[in-house]
């Protein structure tokens, strides 16, 4: 008889063909895409989130590509490469990365993250995208690790010196929008902060003529400012659908 497959056993086999990376060890990657929301959720599983393997794939992220940038950009000096460096590994720029691959979908959520958007945030992508290089790295060594980052951030790096622009500023794409129909102030409103000082998160509103057109959660003002504007924009255009 067959051994029934279970939803999440088909979710991490497709993301593996999606990266092109099979882990010998599979506990590894359901490891690097559990957040702390859904841990705390199922406390008593004594469930391991994310964030220490986030804390090792940023390490290896910031090796792998100041090596790829310092051979590549031999003229290049110290300041411009840390410039160059910083403008590749940002939040956006792996979130921009982990939507590419539908990182999101892959998600061990908490019911109330899962609510709030929690698969689309900045922060909780970029986060699992480390978190997953990491994982990587403890798998198959700093030489899989190394493919894995170039395979997705060469692009991102050649663009970046080239100066392309890849991520989108919700604020200012919600300002053109809205200019087009009414020359309203919008306003951005912090209506919640929740977290210690070293961990805050802001729950934000983005207003016009005292109307919520859109509501956003970041790890900062202005990350939850983009959040909300992104919220925004979906909405008028699932209204203009």
């Amino acid at each position: 008889m067959l051994r029934k497959i279970d939803t999440r056993e088909i979710l991490l086999k497709e993301i593996q063909e999606k990266t092109e990376y099979k882990f010998s060890d599979i506990h590894l990657l359901n490891w690097a895409l559990t957040h702390s929301s859904y841990a705390n959720e199922h406390k008593k599983q004594k469930i391991v989130y994310n964030e220490r393997l986030e804390f090792l794939g940023d390490s290896i992220l910031g090796l792998v590509v100041s090596e790829y940038i310092f051979i590549k950009y031999p003229n290049y000096p110290e300041g411009d490469l840390t410039k160059l460096r910083a403008t590749v590994v940002c939040e956006p720029s792996l979130s921009y990365i982990a939507r590419q691959i539908d990182l999101g979908k892959y998600l061990l959520l908490g019911k109330g993250e899962e609510a709030t958007g929690g698969r689309e945030r900045v922060s909780i992508l970029a986060d699992a995208f480390e978190a997953l290089i990491g994982a990587i790295y403890l798998d198959g060594k700093i030489e899989s690790a190394k493919t894995f980052v170039l395979k997705y951030l060469t692009p991102v790096i050649e663009n970046a010196v080239n100066g392309v622009e890849l991520f989108i500023d919700h604020k200012t794409h919600l300002q053109e929008l809205l200019q087009k129909k009414i020359k309203c102030k919008i306003e951005y409103r912090v209506v919640l902060e929740e977290g210690p000082d070293h961990n805050k998160i802001f729950h934000t509103e983005v207003l016009v003529k005292d109307e919520v057109l859109g509501k956003g959660i970041g790890k900062s003002k202005k990350e939850a400012e983009q959040d909300a504007a992104r919220s925004a924009i979906n909405r008028m255009e699932d209204n203009n659908e």
